[in-house]
């Protein structure tokens, strides 16, 4: 045990360069992520109404989230359905697309990188798909389903149970091509070539073998990241459902965990309430990402 410290001690002492220049970072990251996140996780024990102090009351936050609120189990159905549908397929369409647009020339790369990604970075982004799925017959889709001869009468999109779900899946997949997006490209571009000719010597045939053998080895740094930003992305859909379905949505058709904890923490000001959400949020996402790094280093064997 002793000559382990000593050798971490020493390691530390000829690292410390790279510990002072990380210093700064990891002030930040402590006091702005770690500390909310363990705060958060003592709060949801608490009843905290932001006038009072916190007042310990146990697990009577989870009891009631579990066994009570019908809402919260809504938001929990609907929270997994989309990270199921659009985590995945988000993630292979940001890796295909990025495969496809390295194969092009820098100039025309750059031009593509750029129409895929500007739907993520769009402010009025949802005023389009108002728009598109708006209730009345100057709609876009109810326009063209009218004039086809398809319905008579416009339909209420974003009123109606059964249209909501879906149409804000469609949405959440267009604006899925952002940073992870980025990642892959860059990833992408950081492969060395001569693995691929190395490759071809060893009995690699056809580019799906490069794929699997090189190309996804050589990038798993950018798929790890990519998994990390797609999962975030997918387990806290609000914007999204706020703008389309409104808050909160009918029959609470859109809820989802986020949407519910924003309810909780800024409308009812139930801050022990809302942190017991946020807290099972976060064990959600921290156990996906646990079981996505395991699949991820199945890669290339």
């Amino acid at each position: 045990m002793q000559n382990w410290l000593s050798l971490k001690l020493r390691e530390a002492k000829a690292n410390k360069h790279s510990y002072i220049l990380l210093a700064p970072y990891m002030l930040l990251f402590t006091v702005f992520t770690v500390l909310p996140v363990l705060i958060s996780i003592v709060l949801s024990f608490t009843y905290f109404n932001m006038l009072e102090f916190p007042r310990f009351i146990g697990w009577q936050n989870y009891t009631r989230l579990f066994l009570e609120d019908d809402v919260f189990l809504i938001a929990v159905k609907n929270t997994i359905l989309f990270a199921v549908i659009t985590g995945p397929i988000s993630y292979i369409a940001c890796f295909v697309f990025a495969w496809i647009i390295n194969e092009l020339s820098p100039k025309l790369r750059a031009i593509m990188t750029l129409v895929f990604y500007a739907p993520s970075i769009s402010g009025n982004v949802f005023f389009i798909w108002l728009m598109i799925f708006s209730g009345d017959r100057y709609g876009i889709a109810n326009g063209l389903l009218i004039k086809l001869g398809i319905i008579l009468e416009p339909l209420q999109w974003l009123k109606t149970e059964a249209y909501v779900l879906p149409i804000i899946i469609l949405v959440q997949l267009w604006l899925s091509l952002g940073t992870g997006f980025l990642a892959f490209i860059a990833g992408l571009q950081t492969v060395d070539s001569t693995l691929y000719e190395a490759g071809a010597v060893d009995g690699i045939k056809n580019r799906w073998q490069e794929l699997w053998y090189i190309t996804l080895p050589s990038m798993r740094p950018q798929l790890m990241f990519g998994a990390v930003i797609q999962l975030t992305s997918a387990f806290a859909v609000a914007d999204v459902s706020i703008a389309l379905a409104g808050f909160p949505s009918v029959n609470y058709a859109a809820e989802t965990i986020v949407t519910h904890l924003i309810d909780y923490g800024t409308t009812r000001f139930e801050m022990g309430f809302a942190s017991s959400i946020a807290t099972v949020l976060f064990m959600i996402m921290v156990g996906t990402n646990i079981l996505v790094q395991k699949l991820l280093r199945k890669v290339g064997e």
